[in-house]
């Protein structure tokens, strides 16, 4: 006897997933209503290879000999590596820089497409997710980084998400940089540190955050108790900096800052800082900008507390977020938080042409707002119809293509419409097929009815709820359960009448 043959077992790789077709309907569905705003501010869409050299992508390139930190990378036949592309804006600033005598600026473009990870997997987190971006290269004035926050306002809006449910948060790298320098940190980690304290003020209130800029701080309140997060180790003089910085209305003037320093120094060492000030400057043009707009606070709102994107971002940064409270995929009432965020990345360009290119852009996590929206019941919405199943009850050439004429009929008539292609020899598994499709009607054509010029057309939504109610066959026969003989000439018509009368049932 033959060994059977070892069968490859089936298994997705780790953190990736399969999409169905709901998910993929809902982001088309949302894609299509944010392309329609990038469109109406003038963008123009682009598209860029999933693969990049992987020195262009420079960002994970590691001091390795496989460059594979944070990337995932194949060497070519030329002994190039090649990685694919961990977001949409390296791939953007390589195309600007090669293409730069070719283009006209500002470059104002969009991109949608699916950008890869090679990280550690976990609830949340996946190794391939879909990014939806835009971006204006060559425009040097803060004028684009509000328009750019803007955008942000009315895309969430166009995808239904009410004011007061979400906000566009708005921070500037220059003033972090300038806290950084006058409270005299130069150290990168600590730097880190520091940033990452400030950005938990929401979360943990400033007490908090005294912790977490001193000695550090406990997960349970109180020494002890839980995890401990070690701290960035300031002294008393430097939090007192921070918080009066992180609590302070910075585009309202000093308010704030002046909190006396435990020296009895009246005044913030932030408001003598060059790199502070210019970015608060940015800050006020930009407020001032939304607001002769008419997008006032609860749309767009300057907020030192933003950190993101430390590695590239050089001016303005911002952050979306819906603030609403939206049931998760166990039904338990969260808050999404950020749904998506961008920046100025004057930098980027430069590193391929030795010369400052301005650029601003903001990205937007497709899954993640997705999710959120399915959620809040802003997609999907409405369900694509299951296809009308045109049944087969004879297998000879003449009835098989009248089924299909049948078939291609009524798609003409744009009615989604399949024609089984199973065994079609047991009937009854023609019409459990549809009731797993979900299929509205069946269209059913036996030999009496071909000889006639007629086709049955069964209701299968009505023969549902009426079977429930019927209770011997007797009674079924009787009935002829949510059924019409109809000449073919009127197969369409019928079709489009029961179709609108079980829509009408449903509503």
């Amino acid at each position: 006897m033959a060994k059977k043959a070892d069968k490859t077992r089936a298994r997705l790789p780790r953190g990736f997933v399969d999409r169905h077709a709901s998910d993929i309907r809902a982001v088309d569905e949302m894609c299509a209503k944010i392309r329609e705003v990038y469109e109406r501010y003038g963008f123009d869409p682009v598209e860029t290879p999933i693969f990049e050299y992987t020195d262009a992508l420079g960002k994970f390139l590691p001091d390795q000999d496989r460059p594979n930190e944070g990337v995932f990378s194949v060497q070519d036949d030329d002994e190039q590596w090649l990685s694919l592309r961990y977001d949409l804006t390296a791939p953007l600033a390589r195309h600007v820089a090669e293409n730069f005598n070719d283009i006209q600026l500002p470059y104002r473009t969009y991109r949608a497409g699916y950008v890869f990870r090679n990280e550690k997997p976990g609830p949340g987190r996946f190794r391939q997710f879909m990014q939806f971006d835009a971006d204006t290269v060559g425009a040097p004035g803060v004028a684009a980084d509000a328009e750019m926050c803007m955008m942000m306002a009315d895309v969430m809006e166009a995808l239904g998400i009410a004011r007061g449910d979400y906000v566009i948060r708005v921070n500037n790298r220059k003033v972090l940089d300038g806290v950084m320098e006058a409270i005299g940190v130069s150290d990168d980690a600590q730097k880190l540190t520091v940033l990452r304290a400030i950005d938990k003020l929401d979360k943990f209130g400033p007490e908090g955050v005294k912790l977490l800029l001193g000695k550090g701080r406990w997960d349970g309140g109180k020494e002890g108790e839980g995890d401990f997060t070690k701290g960035a180790g300031l002294d008393e003089e430097a939090i007192s900096v921070i918080i009066g910085y992180a609590q302070a209305n910075i585009v309202q003037g000093e308010k704030g800052l002046l909190t006396a320093s435990p020296s009895g120094a009246a005044k913030s060492p932030l408001l003598d800082n060059a790199n502070f000030l210019s970015g608060t400057a940015e800050l006020t043009e930009i407020k001032s900008l939304c607001q002769a707009a008419g997008y006032q606070d609860d749309r767009i709102l300057i907020d030192q507390s933003v950190v993101r994107g430390l590695e590239y971002y050089t001016g303005p940064v911002f952050e979306a977020e819906l603030t609403a409270e939206i049931p998760n995929e166990k039904g338990e009432i969260v808050r999404f938080g950020s749904v998506g965020g961008g920046g100025r990345y004057d930098g980027l360009v430069s590193r391929f042409r030795g010369q400052p290119v301005p650029a601003t852009g903001f990205s937007i996590g497709v899954s993640r707002l997705m999710t959120a929206l399915k959620n809040l019941g802003k997609l999907g919405q409405d369900a694509v119809l299951p296809p009308v199943l045109v049944t087969v009850m004879d297998g000879d050439t003449e009835a098989m293509a009248k089924y299909q004429q049948f078939t291609q009929t009524l798609r003409t008539a744009g009615i989604r419409a399949e024609m089984y292609q199973g065994n079609w020899k047991k009937f009854g598994n023609q019409l459990k097929y549809a009731d797993r499709r979900g299929s509205p009607l069946a269209i059913i054509q036996g030999a009496d009815e071909r000889a006639n010029g007629e086709v049955q057309i069964k209701d299968l939504i009505e023969g549902k709820k009426l079977s429930a109610e019927i209770e011997s066959n007797e009674e079924w026969r009787e009935a002829r359960v949510a059924q019409l003989t109809v000449s073919e000439d009127e197969l369409v018509e019928t079709v489009r009448k029961m179709l609108a009368a079980q829509a009408g049932g449903a509503a």
